[in-house]
């Protein structure tokens, strides 16, 4: 599966963005969706992932409550809805897919991720 990150920008303290990821192919519904981020300087760290239901969802800490992730399998694309940002979640973002023959499960490791996005850039300023 191809995937493609989108909706990126520059926004002010406190404001919002939704990030989407389309997906090629039509099995899109067999896979888990995750949302990662890599800022300057630092290791790519794990932001969410979403079940192929759409049910389940987990969060890294420090995004709990104002990041919220969805998915349309009729639009092969999951979403990032990003609200009360802060400058330190200045990021490029990257969405990926890991293969799950299950529902109602998720991954979080990197290295459980089959395929990658690009990426798109986010920067909060202050």
């Amino acid at each position: 599966v191809q995937l493609q990150a989108s909706g990126g920008g520059l926004v002010q303290a406190g404001g919002s963005l939704r990030l989407s990821c389309a997906a090629s192919g039509r099995t899109f519904s067999t896979y888990v969706m995750g949302w990662f981020r890599q800022a300057p300087g630092k290791e790519r760290e794990f932001v969410g992932v979403i079940d192929r239901s759409g049910v389940m969802t987990e969060y890294a800490d420090s995004v709990k409550d104002r990041f919220t992730i969805s998915r349309d399998n009729d639009k092969n694309t999951v979403y990032l809805q990003m609200n009360s940002l802060k400058p330190e979640d200045t990021a490029v973002y990257y969405c990926a897919a890991a293969y799950s023959v299950t529902y109602y499960t998720v991954v979080r490791p990197a290295d459980d991720f089959n395929f990658w996005g690009r990426g798109t850039q986010v920067t909060v300023s202050s």
